[in-house]
């Protein structure tokens, strides 16, 4: 492409973008509908305005998914995922494995070989991260049960690409691959090794990632970082990325693949932010980039030279997804809402469907007459899914009678306080109820709809809106405000939150409510210092509750909880720095509860403090089993 058609395709991707996402999001139909709409609109179907090029700028915009995919590895840290290891062990090896098994059975029905249908079958059982995490980040469901369930399923299925990749070489009848690389290309450094080799070649390729993200990435940005120049470590960010995407594309794997395992093990990195702040601006335009050259790259010649059997594949993949979702939603206990988000997101076929088939093709897996409509069919189920979310969230719901929340536009903040407080169930609404009573005049941002109307009849000033924008932080007065008191329901917005303000607002002291050790380790990683664990008061009450009727004297209760609740605190900052090494981690943890029975004991020795009528541990034990009176 010559520079002229460049710049004038640049301008024909840009000019139906600001034309047509306007529109759709006015409709209600969301940005990735409106993204897909204005490529169908630009594509050889319609207007006809991108001529030969439409195909350079698909591989240019591919990129947008390629960075995606290092953000989300980025955003995996370790507590996140032990965090979700059910749902994506569980929820998302069911999913693959159900929709492999049922899509290959289709296959060998319909005539296809054993080695074909299980091809065929992987590929089927991907769903999209691009427009899934896209559309229900838009639509604020990310939050809810359905949103991490489907994020969980999205997770497994990029983890599950590594070893189909690797499958795939092993699946060509013998004499059948085609020495021909991913995309085309014939230049790929493992195109002309043998089927073994090229598995070896993969999991080479991915190891290298991961040993050269772990021990050789963070000497390198940690010199780049010296510099202090910014725009040096941004230029450091893209090369990481762009290295590591032609390294995958040599070896003739994805390069979304290549940058997502990057991602998760820079995870943890002191530079995460840096990264993941870098690479944002990039990744947002380019994925609007990709979803409107996908629209583009609809062939609608050959849907319409073979309308019932796109068709056909479409509906029959929908249905299946839809179906095996939706079981799989009820099984895990999720309610029927959920469970219907869960199922109308995941539908369609992912973006690595275009990798899976071309790779298939290229090996001699599957034969162009197949992967021909099946790339169709990809494409359509990709550009419905909005629509699907749609019927679900204007049809079903409000029949099934659970929905979540109602969408609408931010509510516009009209005060200015002292205090604004994120969130307002009911950790939230306990400490805006205190400080409406002290006096003290409070900004209330919360995301539920139903919640903010609730207590506004309650006469209750709350505004609906997510805190974690930081326009809307600023509407509300977060530049003048002094404290900030995050009350939120998710451990992972609760960070997102902290980090936009640490960004845009440093002044503003941050009081952040944690759920447990590692969401307060996560925060003070994250410079809070004023982090309360949500069940803490309330669990050393009822201990010295317990230890009250146990016969203990009140005082000597209390006592020994706000000892107990120093040493915890205590252990928690010192732990902080020591959770990078698990083995050193649990020792210290030992050594911290052997160092509190050790006070505790101390304190029942000493004889400035009598012995309480009735309190005597063996004693206890002994009533326990029976000896007792």
């Amino acid at each position: 492409m010559n520079e002229a058609g460049l710049l004038v395709h640049a301008f024909v991707y840009l000019a139906a973008a600001v034309i047509a996402v306007p529109v759709a999001q006015r409709l209600g139909m969301g940005s990735v509908l409106g993204y897909l709409l204005a490529g169908v609109a630009i594509g050889p179907f319609a207007l006809d305005l991108l001529g030969t090029g439409g195909q350079d700028v698909m591989h240019f915009a591919e990129f947008g998914v390629v960075m995606m995919l290092f953000v989300i590895g980025l955003e995996l840290q370790p507590a996140l995922l032990w965090r979700l290891r059910g749902p994506i062990l569980g929820l998302g090896g069911l999913q693959v494995v159900a929709t492999t098994v049922l899509f290959a059975v289709l296959a060998v029905a319909l005539g296809s070989s054993a080695r074909a249908a299980l091809a065929i079958g992987m590929t089927l059982a991907l769903s999209s991260t691009a427009i899934v995490l896209q559309t229900l980040n838009e639509r604020g469901l990310l939050g809810t049960a359905g949103g991490q369930s489907s994020f969980a399923v999205l997770l497994f299925q990029d983890i599950a690409v590594i070893p189909m990749l690797a499958i795939f070489p092993l699946l060509a009848e013998p004499g059948t691959a085609v020495a021909v690389a991913a995309h085309g290309d014939p230049g790929t450094l493992v195109s002309q090794l043998p089927a073994w080799g090229q598995t070896v070649a993969v999991l080479g390729a991915v190891g290298l990632v991961v040993a050269g993200g772990r021990f050789v990435l963070g000497p390198l940005l940690h010199q780049v970082a010296r510099t202090r120049l910014r725009e040096i470590f941004t230029a450091a960010t893209l090369l990481l990325v762009v290295g590591i995407a032609l390294l995958m594309t040599a070896v003739g794997l994805s390069p979304a693949l290549g940058t997502f395992l990057a991602g998760v093990v820079l995870a943890n990195s002191e530079y995460r932010h840096e990264l993941e702040s870098d690479i944002e601006p990039f990744k947002g335009l380019l994925l609007g980039l990709f979803f409107i050259a996908v629209g583009a790259s609809i062939d609608f010649a050959l849907i319409l030279a073979q309308p019932l059997l796109i068709l056909g594949l479409v509906l029959g993949i929908v249905s299946v997804k839809l179906a095996v979702l939706l079981a799989l939603g009820r099984l895990f206990r999720l309610s029927l809402d959920q469970s219907l988000l869960l199922a109308f997101a995941l539908p369609q076929v992912g973006e690595f469907a275009f990798v899976l088939l071309a790779f298939a093709n290229q090996q001699g897996v599957l034969p162009p007459d197949v992967t021909g409509p099946l790339v169709a069919a990809v494409a359509l189920s990709m550009s419905i899914t909005p629509l699907l979310l749609l019927f679900n969230d204007r049809v079903l719901l409000p029949r099934v009678g659970t929905r979540t929340a109602t969408e609408r536009e931010p509510d516009v903040v009209d005060e200015a306080s002292p205090v604004l407080i994120a969130g307002f169930g009911s950790f939230g609404s306990t400490i805006g109820r205190l400080l409406r009573a002290s006096g003290v005049p409070a900004t209330v941002l919360d995301v539920d709809s139903d919640r903010v109307d609730l207590l506004r009849r309650m006469g209750l000033a709350v505004y609906y809106g997510d805190a974690t924008r930081h326009d809307l932080l600023h509407t509300a007065g977060a530049a003048r405000a002094r404290l900030l008191i995050i009350a939120l329901d998710s451990p992972e917005r609760t960070l997102e939150l902290v980090r936009t303000v640490r960004q845009h607002f440093p002044q503003l002291t941050i009081m952040a409510r944690a759920f447990d050790w590692q969401d307060a380790h996560d925060l003070l990683d994250a410079g809070v210092t004023h982090v309360y664990r949500d069940t803490l008061d309330t669990s050393l009450r009822v201990g010295a509750d317990a230890l009250r009727l146990l016969g203990v004297r009140a005082y000597r209760a209390h006592r020994a909880a706000q000892r107990f609740l120093k040493h915890d605190e205590e252990s928690m900052r010192e732990l902080t720095d020591r959770r990078s090494d698990r083995a050193v981690y649990v020792s210290a943890v030992r050594q911290r509860i052997e160092d509190l029975e050790r006070m505790f004991e101390a304190d029942r020795a000493e004889p400035e403090l009598d012995r309480d009528a009735g309190w005597d541990a063996e004693s206890l034990r002994e009533e326990a089993r029976g000896g007792g009176k």
